[in-house]
């Protein structure tokens, strides 16, 4: 009876052994969903120092050209999904177009910057492909907030990485009139109500997890 008990334990143990050693050689188990939306997930800083929006206007007169400065900008997206978020904070104050006088009225009448003194694109889906090795073209689809209320915006953007950095150039028009904002029309000037906006940018690929 001893002989027999000594064997029957050794039997289990052996098989014990072999089940562990099955189990640690099988693949683990698939990651969670979330935690595998942020293995692929691409972070990007925006340079403020490097990025500019210029803006142009036609007029009966002439056309009108000006820029703001850039406050702050981040970026993060999935390329296999396009799923955006972010933000890109405009400074409305520093508009400027080369001349006082149209400058004061822009600020003080039309876009009313000392009230709203940011303008803010926060991106929510890219539609394309964005390349890491090669110039991509795609479209960025996002809300706009301006002169105090939000729009639907989508941009052409075109962009180029070269290691860590990258820049690119974002292109949009704003319908300013549709969207509330005072007319600078005048009996003698006709400004059209369509603003075309290119946002040149620049920063710093912050992490690839």
């Amino acid at each position: 009876m001893r002989i027999y008990g000594w064997k029957s334990a050794t039997a289990s143990l052996g098989i014990a052994f072999c089940v562990l050693i099955l189990l640690s050689a099988a693949p683990a188990p698939p990651l969670p969903q979330a935690t595998q939306a942020a293995v692929h997930e691409i972070s990007l800083a925006v340079d403020p120092a490097q990025t500019k929006l210029h803006f142009s206007v036609d007029s009966t007169l002439h056309m009108v050209h000006g820029t703001f400065t850039v406050k702050s900008g981040s970026l993060q997206f999935d390329p296999q999904t396009g799923k955006a978020s972010g933000a890109i904070v405009v400074n409305a104050v520093s508009g400027e177009t080369g001349n006082n006088s149209r400058d004061q009225r822009m600020h003080k009448e039309i876009l009313e910057s000392w009230k709203f003194g940011e303008a803010t694109f926060r991106p929510i889906q890219i539609d394309g492909h964005v390349s890491f090795t090669a110039p991509s073209d795609f479209k960025v689809k996002g809300i706009i907030t301006l002169h105090g209320t939000d729009h639907e915006l989508v941009a052409d953007v075109h962009s180029e990485f070269t290691g860590d950095r990258w820049k690119g150039t974002a292109k949009f028009d704003v319908p300013y009139t549709k969207w509330g904002i005072k007319d600078p029309s005048n009996f003698l000037l006709k400004v059209r109500p369509v603003v075309n906006v290119e946002l040149e940018l620049a920063g710093m690929k912050v992490s690839t997890q």
